[in-house]
């Protein structure tokens, strides 16, 4: 699976054709992507999961190293995840996957995991964890994550500690 270059990634290609798969990730660059990011975010988390009760953001978000990455569905602002590395060996997290219900018959979802997963592989990652509610866990299991352990207690709920080898 391919995933379309960032605006200045350097492509000599000429303009862009239009993309074949309605679904397109990319690591929010401008002010207006990181809103869009935050607000799938609160949208999901605060409003509708009520897993936080204001802001499901803390000091990762404030970390100019935490990429956030915005998903896209036919143009709009759909899905987030983030990503950031936990140690300076390689290992990398991923969490605060979120896509809005409108969107979740899509394949947006697993588009947002194999995008964070290539981007830290990419960028000299070796493994990345993540903690996954219970009910998402066969759907993590199908992109090739294992389980580490039994379930945890994580921001309030269970969850299945996950992790994934990455590839350079």
């Amino acid at each position: 699976m391919t995933f379309p270059r960032a605006a200045g990634s350097g492509s000599s290609a000429p303009a862009e054709a239009p993309r074949s798969e309605p679904g397109h990730c990319e690591i929010a660059r401008s002010a207006a992507d990181l809103a869009d990011h935050f607000s799938i975010r609160h949208q999901v988390f605060v409003n509708e999961q009520r897993i936080f009760a204001r802001s499901d953001r803390d000091e990762h978000d404030h970390d100019p190293a935490t990429l956030h990455v915005l998903g896209r569905w036919e143009g709009r602002p759909a899905g987030a995840v983030r990503l950031y590395t936990l140690d300076d060996r390689g290992l990398w997290k991923g969490d605060r996957l979120a896509v809005l219900a409108a969107f979740r018959q899509q394949r947006l979802g697993e588009l947002l995991v194999r995008f964070a997963v290539q981007t830290a592989g990419e960028r000299g990652g070796d493994r990345m964890i993540a903690y996954i509610q219970l009910a998402n866990v066969p759907f993590f299991e199908h992109l090739g994550w294992c389980r580490v352990g039994d379930p945890v207690e994580y921001v309030g709920l269970p969850h299945q500690q996950m992790d994934i080898a990455l590839s350079r």
